[in-house]
């Protein structure tokens, strides 16, 4: 078994974070998402994993390296324009060859890893297990139309759902999708459409299951996906402290404060985490926050965001909350008089002003 993960994609709904960050690397409970899905990986016993990666971009390769720290091997694929995730998994198969796979989106967290799948796919001598998750709004994903318990059909964000699962980005194959992507031609949106793949599997007779996520799931694709993935993720850290936490701070609930932070005079609210060499003076950090590495907080309050390294929140007296601010941001107190909110905004920002 070998493990086929897509990292490609613009992330145009996760901007401007993204102008300058792949949106699989950006953190949920200080990890890249996509380590998430590495780690996944790794528990279900697999030592093979390619990643497809934008062809024009080596951040995601120069930031995950050769799989060594995970103890496998990682093939790195490019990915010269998206043209949807059948032509990702048609790249692959120089690397999968004839090896069953599981196929995960980069940007999908699923509490529970991928070994129950690996074993359900197994255990029913299918050719494609199908991941399903029930959601409000199936007309974003891939819908499958199930019968007896059976999969009959999978339409493409369909503008009349036929069933209110969505296919999560875990799928698990035989060789025989080879044939389903080659015989494909783009959709209406210029994509090779994976629910597609799915439907020539079912028209040709071959077995395609699923399982359904019974626990969460999160297609990160969007700001309130992201911090709701967090939530989730630091719902469930394991709490210490590395760091420096000074007498007059008050530490309650499930925290990790990482090596070389320093809290001083402050109240921290678990579940949180604050990176190593933060700097927490004079500030209340509440519930649902992640703190990266090397960021100042101090004389302000924040809580249930996402912050990334390198920031410095200074002397801002209203409470940051819902937020995901990327690296080396500085939000600071305006000197001098007249009082006033001053901007340096880049594209596809949003702020919103009390």
């Amino acid at each position: 078994m070998k493990a086929l993960i897509a990292s490609g994609g613009r992330g145009t709904r996760l901007r401007p974070i993204t102008h300058t960050q792949n949106k699989h690397l950006i953190p949920i409970a200080n990890k890249p998402i996509l380590y998430y899905a590495i780690e996944a990986a790794v528990e279900a016993g697999i030592r093979e994993v390619g990643i497809v990666h934008t062809a024009d971009s080596l951040e995601v390769p120069d930031y995950v390296g050769d799989g060594s720290k995970w103890g496998i091997k990682i093939t790195y694929i490019p990915q010269d324009k998206p043209g949807g995730l059948a032509q990702v998994v048609q790249l692959a198969e120089q690397f999968v060859q004839r090896d069953d796979f599981v196929f995960y989106l980069g940007d999908n967290m699923v509490v529970g890893g991928l070994k129950r799948f690996v074993d359900d796919f197994q255990r029913s001598k299918c050719n494609c297990l199908l991941t399903l998750a029930r959601v409000k709004d199936p007309e974003r994903f891939g819908v499958p139309e199930i019968r007896d318990g059976k999969i009959v059909g999978v339409e493409e964000k369909p503008k009349v759902p036929k069933s209110r699962y969505a296919v999560a980005g875990i799928y698990v194959y035989d060789h025989h999708i080879f044939d389903a992507v080659r015989s494909l031609k783009p959709s209406a949106r210029g994509e090779l459409e994976i629910s597609d793949a799915h439907q020539y599997l079912i028209d040709k007779g071959f077995l395609v299951s699923y399982a359904e996520i019974t626990g969460w799931w999160k297609d990160t694709g969007k700001p309130v996906d992201l911090l709701e993935a967090n939530r989730l993720v630091l719902d469930n850290i394991t709490p210490h402290v590395d760091g420096d936490v000074d007498m007059l701070s008050d530490i309650a609930g499930k925290v990790v404060i990482e090596k070389g932070a320093r809290i001083i005079n402050s109240k921290i609210r678990g579940p949180a985490i604050i990176g190593k060499e933060c700097v927490i003076e004079n500030s209340y950090i509440g519930p649902f926050t992640s703190i990266g590495d090397r960021t100042e907080v101090r004389n302000s309050e924040v809580e249930y965001s996402i912050v990334l390294r390198n920031c410095k929140i200074l002397s801002v007296d209203i409470r940051i909350e819902g937020s995901i601010l990327g690296n080396d941001v500085e939000i600071v107190e305006a000197g001098g008089k007249p009082r006033v909110h001053r901007f340096m905004i880049g594209d596809q920002s949003r702020v919103e002003v009390a």
